[in-house]
């Protein structure tokens, strides 16, 4: 089985009334690991491209919890794929060693990203040629 296999669409529990929406996230009920870090991307526009690393150990989340923004992983064998995030209660799950390319974020975009492992310089793999060789 390829890594890419591994990424999974997510979809919340969307509660809600007349007053509003409300979208639970746990960790390993419906994130399949412990949340360590949050952190999310706004301000970014329709031409830029973020992310374009990846990481040894760290799992990922992302969620649009408002905009769209599309999401392209590539594993070690150059297999692809592209994920429109476009509701606030869908996210994928991105295991680690996969490459990833956030971009086409719309003006209001606000991408979350829940992460099982503390921010650490040197786990990430910041060249595409790198990753594609193993290293």
């Amino acid at each position: 089985m390829s890594k890419i296999d591994a990424v999974k669409i997510l979809e919340f529990p969307e509660l809600g009334d007349e007053r509003g929406h409300l979208v639970v996230i746990e960790a390993y009920k419906n994130v399949p690991f412990d949340i360590k870090r949050i952190f999310y991307i706004y301000g970014s526009d329709n031409t830029v491209v973020r992310g374009k690393h990846a990481n040894k150990h760290s799992d990922f989340c992302l969620i649009n919890v408002s905009g769209t923004s599309k999401i392209k992983v590539t594993d070690t064998k150059g297999n692809q794929k592209i994920i429109n995030l476009d509701r606030p209660h869908i996210g994928v799950y991105l295991p680690s060693m996969l490459w990833k390319e956030m971009y086409d974020f719309s003006p209001d975009s606000v991408l979350l990203v829940l992460s099982n492992e503390f921010y650490d310089e040197n786990e990430y793999i910041r060249s595409y040629n790198d990753f594609l060789n193993g290293i």
